[in-house]
């Protein structure tokens, strides 16, 4: 009971509402269970607040001015995975709540409230995010060199990984991790610290795709009270949290060129200014290995001019390449019956294995979605299995729409005449990716979380392209 109270008693939640009477109840309810209520009265500043205020439980209301409230939970989720939303809505938008349950919120409330009712779910969520930060330890996470193949799996591209972290982790070079997203690219990341001499200080990991580029300045430098609104208080951004240890940047391919700019002239003077921080203020000295991670060819993205070729250089001392998991299909099945044991665990069942049809379904997919995908389908079939995991239960042979004739109408309907070659493909081009992209998004109804998986990009491109292309 005492252990349960001190939980309760540390939990932040943050309110995210545009009537003052809603934040006012709703901050009286928390505070009088020893909790700590923050407010925030539209999506951008909840977002702002989720990244420098670091909240364990997000009440959000599915109408707010300006970022709706299905947008914040999405970022919010990108900035903090076991991160709880609790969505709030009027009875008339029930189903606006139940597909935000769907997108991956915890659980919703309808107004007026019932003030025990929100006392008990604001609990429930709670205990949830700390099992969830409990088993992310439990479940091997964060390992050391040694135990890289025991998390990743038994195959030669695995022995290829660890041979590099081995050549690289003592050393204080700044290392490159390139992979499709859910990968391991991050396991990778954790093994070259855990078995550097820096393993003892901080590994702060920040997400670049997650952060908005208005926020990663004050994200990745800190700020100084008064900074902007809403500032009420000095931050430290994460480059003094990683202090002495190792500071991992994950998709930094998503940084804008300002924001590469001012990360490089960081790493070279190894020292920065805090938001707000004027240039006469003496600068903070920085002392952090950095590891960066890409699901993008960096290299490419600096012949395009979207990737800085000095900082290119600057972060590239050491490269490690993560293949797919489609190309290494020993892996497959170790991993598969690993987070079979894992859930069995988890659920208490005693789900004995892989039938033969299912062994034959897992090694056939391409696993768009890698490890992730992986586990996550592993996690739903042992839920739904009694006995053995059947190929029913893997759900895994319809995820992806079949094309053909569709793409053919399309390109056999273009006018060509009066164009050149280079301009009918572009044309064709862009008429295939539209239709590819809405069949995929038709497939996962309309998430498109899950379709940038599918479709192997990051969310950021799917976003773009479904605006670019007025898809609905």
């Amino acid at each position: 009971m005492e252990a349960k109270q001190t939980l309760e008693r540390s939990g932040r939640i943050l309110i995210v509402d545009d009537e003052n009477e809603i934040c006012a109840l709703l901050c009286h309810l928390l505070e009088r269970e020893g909790l700590t209520a923050l407010v925030a009265y539209d999506g951008n500043t909840a977002l702002r607040m989720i990244s420098h205020e670091s909240p364990d439980v997000l009440l959000l209301d599915l109408k707010i001015p300006g970022m709706d409230g299905m947008e914040v939970l999405r970022r919010g989720r990108a900035l903090d995975e076991h991160l709880q939303v609790i969505m709030i809505t009027a009875y008339g938008g029930i189903c606006g709540a139940v597909e935000a349950m769907r997108a991956g919120a915890y659980h919703y409330l309808a107004k007026p409230f019932d003030h025990a009712e929100v006392v008990r779910i604001v609990r429930q969520a709670l205990t949830e995010r700390n099992l969830k930060l409990k088993r992310k330890d439990w479940s091997g996470e964060t390992p050391d060199v040694g135990s890289l193949r025991e998390v990743m799996g038994p195959g030669d591209a695995v022995g290829r990984i660890i041979t590099a972290v081995n050549q690289v982790a003592k050393s204080n070079f700044s290392v490159v991790i390139l992979g499709e997203t859910g990968s391991g690219k991050e396991l990778v990341a954790r093994a070259i610290h855990n078995s550097s001499p820096r393993s003892s200080a901080p590994f702060v990991a920040v997400d670049c795709g997650a952060i908005p580029e208005t926020l990663l300045e004050s994200e990745l430098f800190g700020y100084e009270k008064g900074a902007f609104t809403g500032a009420e208080r000095q931050k430290p951004g994460k480059f003094e949290a990683a202090q002495g240890g190792t500071l991992f940047l994950d998709e930094i391919s998503n940084l804008a060129l300002g924001s590469q700019a001012k990360l490089l002239r960081v790493l070279q003077e190894k020292r920065l200014y805090r938001l707000g921080r004027g240039i006469k203020d003496k600068p903070i000295s920085v002392d952090v290995r950095l590891l960066a991670a890409s699901n993008q060819d960096l290299d490419a993205s600096v012949t395009s001019g979207s990737f800085r070729r000095d900082l290119f250089f600057r972060l590239s001392e050491f490269t490690i390449i993560i293949p797919p998991l489609r190309e290494r299909r020993e892996d497959i099945l170790y991993l598969a019956r690993r987070f079979l044991d894992f859930t069995n665990a988890e659920l208490k069942k005693s789900v004995k294995g892989l039938s033969t049809s299912a062994v034959e379904a897992l090694l056939a997919y391409k696993w768009p979605g890698n490890v992730r995908e992986l586990r996550s389908t592993i996690r739903r079939a042992v839920l739904l299995a009694d006995e053995v995991v059947t190929e029913e239960h893997l759900d895994i042979t319809r995820r992806m729409p079949a094309f053909g004739s569709t793409f053919t109408a399309k390109v056999q309907g273009m006018s060509w005449r009066g164009l050149s070659l280079k301009a009918i493909v572009r044309r064709c081009t862009t008429a295939i990716e539209r239709e590819v992209l809405l069949e995929v998004l038709r497939e996962t109804r309309g998430n498109k979380a899950k379709a940038a998986r599918l479709l192997q990009v990051d969310y950021k491109t799917i976003h773009s392209k479904v605006r670019e292309y007025g898809l609905r």
